[in-house]
Order: C-alpha cells, then sequence, then structure tokens
C-alpha cells in the first residue's frame, strides 16, 4: 500500500471523506442525546447543517488563502512559531483523546449487547491493527475506505422498514414544544455527532480540485444530516418520550422492531457492520494526529510511521488506564467540547489573517 504525496483525492474521496467521517457512534445515540426536546427533536439535524454549512464555508476560504498548508502550518504562520506548535500539540492531543473516545464507546456498545461476559482488550487489539494498516496508506487510503464503508452499510436503514410500519405520525404534534433550557441542552449535546468535517482544514493540501472543495465536502455533509434527520424522524414515531431518554444506542433497537425467521436478532448485524463506520472515523482523526506530530517533531521519512505507532499505544492506553467508566467518560466530553473549539478555530484565525494580512507570506 502506498503512502500519500502530492494531490491526491478526487472529488468523490472529498465527498465521502467529509460524509463517512462524521457519521461513527454519534448517530447510535443521537435520539438520546436530543431528549431534552422530546418529540420536537426531529428538525435539530436541519439546523446543524445550517451551521455546518456556515462553518464548512469559513474553513474553506481560509485554506484556500493558504492552499498548499494544512491547519498546522496556518497555526505556526498566523500565530508565530511557538504558539502555533503549543496550539498544534493540544490538537494532536484531542485527535488521539476523541479516537479513542469513539473505540471506547464502541467497546462498550458491544459489551453490553453481544459480548457481556468477555474482556474487550483482543476486539481493541484487532481495532487498532486495522487502523494502523490504513493509515498507513495515506489520506488517500482513508478516503477509499470510507467509499467503500459507505455502500457496505447504507442498506442497514432498510431495517427501519418495520419500525416506520410501528410508529405513529401523531408524535409530530405540537410542534416546537419545548423551552429555551431545553433547547440549549439537546444542542450542546447533540452537536457532537456532527463533529467531523472539520478536518477538512487537515486535508486540504491534498484535494486537486481546491476551487470545487467547498461544494464536494457539503455535498457529504448534507448525504449525513440528511441520514441523521431520517434517523431522527423514524425515532420520533417509534419510541414513546421516556424510551428516547433511556434507551442507550436507540437506533440499533430501531432494527428490532423488525421480523424475520431466519435471524433471531437483526441488531447484531447492525452491531457488527457498524464496525466500518467508527473505522472511518478513528482512522481520519489518527492521520490528522500523525501528521500534527510530523509537522511538530520532523522525522526523516523512513521512520514517519513511528508517530503512528505512538499514538495507537497512547490510544490502547488511554482505553485501558484503570479508572472508572465515569472518569472515562469526562475526559472523552472535554475531548469533544474541545471538537466544538476546532469547528470555530478557523473563525480566529481569519480574523488574525485579515488583520495582518500584508505580513503573512504564504
Amino acid at each position: 500500500m502506498s503512502t500519500t504525496k502530492g494531490k491526491v483525492l478526487n472529488r468523490y474521496h472529498v465527498i465521502f471523506l467529509a460524509q463517512s467521517v462524521m457519521l461513527g457512534t454519534g448517530i447510535l445515540s443521537l435520539p438520546q442525546k436530543l431528549s431534552s426536546m422530546g418529540y420536537s427533536q426531529t428538525f435539530m439535524p436541519l439546523l446543524y447543517g445550517l451551521i455546518a454549512t456556515l462553518t464548512l464555508f469559513a474553513m474553506v476560504w481560509l485554506c484556500s488563502k493558504f492552499p498548499n498548508d494544512d491547519l498546522f502550518k496556518m497555526n505556526e504562520i498566523l500565530l508565530g512559531k511557538y504558539i502555533g506548535k503549543a496550539i498544534n500539540f493540544f490538537i494532536i492531543l484531542q485527535c488521539t483523546v476523541f479516537s479513542a473516545g469513539i473505540i471506547s464507546n464502541y467497546m462498550h456498545l458491544i459489551q453490553s449487547t453481544a459480548l457481556q461476559e468477555q474482556t474487550i482488550t483482543l476486539p481493541v487489539l484487532c481495532f487498532l491493527l486495522l487502523l494502523i494498516y490504513i493509515v498507513n496508506g495515506g489520506i488517500k487510503s482513508i478516503a477509499r475506505f470510507c467509499i467503500m464503508t459507505f455502500f457496505i452499510t447504507i442498506w442497514m436503514f432498510y431495517f427501519t422498514r418495520w419500525a416506520i410500519e410501528k410508529g405513529s405520525v401523531s408524535h409530530f404534534l405540537p410542534l416546537f414544544n419545548f423551552t429555551t433550557k431545553e433547547f440549549y441542552a439537546a444542542f450542546k449535546q447533540g452537536y457532537f455527532s456532527f463533529l467531523g468535517y472539520e478536518l477538512i482544514v487537515f486535508y486540504f493540501p491534498f484535494i486537486i480540485d481546491k476551487k470545487k472543495a467547498f461544494r464536494h465536502s457539503l455535498l457529504g455533509v448534507w448525504i449525513s444530516v440528511f441520514l441523521c434527520f431520517i434517523t431522527t424522524l423514524i425515532s420520533v414515531m417509534y419510541y414513546s418520550e421516556w424510551q428516547l431518554k433511556n434507551v442507550e444506542f436507540s437506533v440499533l433497537n430501531l432494527f428490532k422492531a423488525g421480523e424475520f425467521t431466519f435471524i433471531e436478532r437483526i441488531d447484531i448485524i447492525g452491531i457488527t457492520l457498524w464496525v466500518f463506520l467508527i473505522l472511518t472515523s478513528m482512522t481520519a482523526y489518527v492521520w490528522c494526529a500523525k501528521q500534527g506530530a510530523h509537522a511538530l517533531f520532523p522525522l526523516p521519512k523512513k521512520k514517519k510511521n513511528y508517530y503512528l505507532y505512538m499514538i495507537t499505544c497512547l490510544i490502547f492506553v488511554i482505553i485501558k488506564m484503570p479508572v472508572s467508566r465515569e472518569v472515562q467518560d469526562k475526559l472523552f466530553l472535554a475531548s469533544n467540547y474541545i471538537g466544538y473549539i476546532l469547528i470555530i478555530w478557523p473563525l480566529f484565525l481569519i480574523m488574525i489573517y485579515l488583520f495582518r494580512k500584508k505580513q503573512v507570506q504564504v
């Protein structure tokens, strides 16, 4: 498998990088995260899509001013070498912890449903070996894996047909039945499921047609928005308000509404196939962390993958560290909030760029 060199991402790569990286485990619990709004949560994915569109435009605009540099380099150019490197270190740490959180949540799902009496050490090691293999091929390898993942997993929506038949459209009324406090709680928790599109600031230099990068990436974002909207819509139809709030990984439980004489648990099929979506998110974030580590402390090309192995080992340590689940969840939640900062960070850099436009040399 060859490593990434030069501009290698075509329009399909850009579309599915944006689309697949966004899903991960976030969509599995999206209805529960929005449960403070009750049945009025249906329109929230569309609102998130509008916010993603505006922030994505800012990211691409900034990248167009530095077409050959990723965010790590832009930080050093606009903020200075030392401040830039300090910010880059925290971005690397955030990508690493965020990746650990993705796999930890998935392992928690497996333990609570399929492997209740087994440890997660072996599954985690298998995950990390697959991750190393994919990331080792570079961003083009990850993009190809994203395309494959989409077509392998998209047909799972067929299993929601029984939930639609058993659901009730009366749940959609009354509209906008929520308070400001409930809206804020849902907005804050729900947007975690949309993280991932911001990684364009790292792989933008590898895009072939940069002038259409916004259009292609936006298409991928809205494919995910549409999938999240349909998922939320079906969940509101099928579940009671109590179930929306208390059923963990409620999307997988939608599959249980289906009935086959030759399959006892359809949700196990969903859990198994979801591994592809988990890997797309993890590989993208780990690749960004690896790129940042190399930018921070450059190594010869032959030793560049050392950072990949180090980051992978750190992820394993974070997942297996001897602390309670509550402590881990707090760590992963902090990483998610830093992800919010990463989304609005280009806006801050744009202001600095406009202020120092004549001084900046691209």
